[in-house]
């Protein structure tokens, strides 16, 4: 990748470096001047954390609430997002699909004018994305909205981390670590703020990790057919990242059931308790994702993304690959994002490898850390030697460098980890906590002082008005859906055939559509040759022709005009 990347990501400037400071400077100084004071006060925040975690369903159902109230208050900061991501049209295309009740479309007649990005044509009209976040987008459609599908998700996110981490901590710390991620994710955060997912495989990754301490202690079929629904989320949303973050788990889940000696559970009963529920949940997972496949690509092994790759994607998708032989399309713009953007952007050499390994951590520390945790660095130690979490350092280390082999990585590859990464951030703040010097609590002001400071940087940046550090991850152009309104309210029904300049923006895509094409109220398509615009016109000679070339005037809409789609001699 190019390092005009760099350009894309927010820097932490000097003056909130000054204000961390500042903080974290009071924390200190209170413990260090005033010593009694600062260890009652920190008492006193330690004994609100541990009666409000005591209830801990109601905990969770708190949580859940707490998020939706919350991000719906902030709605006159931050409105509703539009889409402007290819993936998140696609999403949406797939979230439309299912709220219609449908796994996938019939190919269109003029599919050519309507070809766009990750979505397949040839045999069905579908998403190239697996099915779990058009779940989450379908309810919100069916609500009212698909934001809401997101806000929903979100929040089950939060609940669903906050139930993994009392599995593994003392109740008080796991609700710290479910606030940190929710302060983190559920408000100035793409995964809150766009429809390109994240939340939902997270909450695959907490489901899962949260069963297992709970099957260890009781096995329980319901924890059972809930580690079983959480590979499922994981399957059908994040597939590859999920394996990965499943295979610690899976390892460990063999030994308990069958070398495991030191439990209390007889082996047959956690085989027959835990391994037929678990087997059951996985064999109906098989079968529906094959019947899925079946529908959208005629074939149950083969996946819409596989099917995908294979018809557009020329570029590398492993750093060890070469790109694939150039590919003729049935546009420009494709040829110019496929055959020219993805294989220039990384080409196989140890510097390509690094530059994009750098671009994929700024990211992913964007996303889930902030710069106090650097003061939590010297607690990997104490982590390291932690028993109680060695399992999810394992996972963590078996899943990282599955991130790191592939070209593309975005911080929502890894939501399967989040529950891991929150979890390793409470423990390493707990440790820290027990700190002293000349018996003043200096580790308990430095980690308020760290939790603080992310409310604090939030809080700014949703002053700002800032919906991700990531400014391009939810910054859709409003232009686009100003058309769609001004049209939509208009008599009849309406065609934009959209036309672009030679110099036109890759990542600026103005033609995606919903699940219904012949009813649609308002369709966009793709202006080609003369030949395939005249044979669109025709098809659709009941509608009113518009014209918009966003790289001339994204605002200006013009009839399209007969002559225009007369063949050339």
């Amino acid at each position: 990748m190019s390092s005009s990347i760099d350009d894309f990501l927010v820097p932490y400037t000097s003056s909130n470096y000054l204000l961390s400071a500042v903080i974290l400077a009071t924390c200190l100084l209170l413990v260090v001047m005033k010593p009694a004071t600062g260890g009652k006060l920190f008492r006193k925040i330690a004994s609100v954390f541990s009666a409000a975690a005591r209830n801990k369903s109601r905990t969770i159902v708190g949580l859940f609430f707490a998020v939706v109230a919350l991000r719906v208050a902030l709605l006159p900061l931050l409105p509703l997002p539009l889409p402007g991501i290819h993936d998140e049209f696609s999403h949406l295309l797939l979230g439309d699909t299912l709220a219609h009740g449908r796994l996938t479309n019939p190919t269109h007649p003029m599919w050519r004018s309507f070809e766009t990005f990750h979505e397949n044509w040839i045999p069905t009209y579908a998403s190239m994305y697996p099915p779990a976040q058009g779940v989450a987008l379908a309810l919100g459609q069916l609500l009212g909205h698909p934001w809401l599908g997101v806000l929903l998700s979100n929040a089950a996110m939060c609940a669903a981390i906050l139930w993994m981490l009392q599995g593994w901590l003392p109740p008080k710390w796991a609700l710290l670590g479910a606030l940190l991620a929710a302060v983190k994710l559920s408000f100035a955060s793409y995964w809150m703020n766009s429809y390109w997912g994240g939340a939902v495989a997270a909450i695959g990754g907490a489901l899962v990790l949260g069963a297992l301490p709970r099957i260890k202690h009781r096995a329980r079929h319901r924890d059972a057919l809930v580690l079983g629904l959480g590979i499922a989320i994981l399957a059908n949303s994040r597939p590859y990242e999920g394996l990965l973050f499943s295979s610690p788990v899976a390892a460990w889940l063999l030994w308990w059931l069958i070398k495991d000696r030191a439990s209390r559970i007889p082996r047959a009963l956690r085989l027959r308790h835990v391994l037929m529920p678990l087997l059951l949940v996985l064999a109906c997972t098989v079968a529906s994702m094959a019947y899925y496949n079946w529908r959208v690509t005629s074939h149950p092994l083969l996946f819409p993304y596989t099917l995908n790759l294979r018809t557009y994607v020329t570029g590398p998708i492993f750093l060890w690959q070469d790109a694939r032989p150039a590919l003729h399309y049935n546009n420009q713009v494709f040829d110019d994002f496929y055959n020219g953007w993805e294989r220039k952007d990384y080409q196989r050499s140890w510097a390509g490898a690094r530059a994009v390994s750098l671009v994929k951590w700024k990211r992913f520390r964007l996303v889930f850390f902030w710069p106090a945790t650097l003061l939590l660095l010297p607690m990997l130690a104490c982590l390291f030697h932690d028993r109680r979490v060695r399992l999810l350092l394992i996972t963590l280390l078996v899943s990282i460098p599955g991130l790191f082999i592939i070209v593309w990585s975005n911080p929502h590859y890894a939501a399967p980890l989040t529950c891991v990464i929150f979890a390793l951030l409470a423990q390493a703040l707990r440790h820290l906590s027990k700190w002293k010097i000349s018996g003043r609590p200096i580790g308990a002001a430095l980690s308020i002082g760290i939790a603080l400071l992310l409310v604090v940087q939030v809080a700014g940046e949703l002053h700002a008005r800032k919906c991700d550090e990531l400014t391009w991850a939810c910054t859709g152009d409003s232009s686009r859906f100003e058309i769609l309104r001004q049209l939509q309210a208009q008599p009849g029904k309406h065609l934009i055939l959209v036309r672009y300049e030679p110099d036109h923006n890759i990542h600026d895509e103005w033609v995606f559509n919903g699940a219904e094409i012949d009813s649609a109220k308002v369709l966009w398509a793709r202006e080609l040759n003369a030949a395939q615009n005249a044979a669109l016109v025709r098809y659709f000679h009941d509608r009113t022709i518009w014209l918009v070339d966003p790289d001339i005037d994204n605002t200006d809409l013009q009839p399209y005009t007969a002559a225009e789609t007369i063949p050339k001699p």
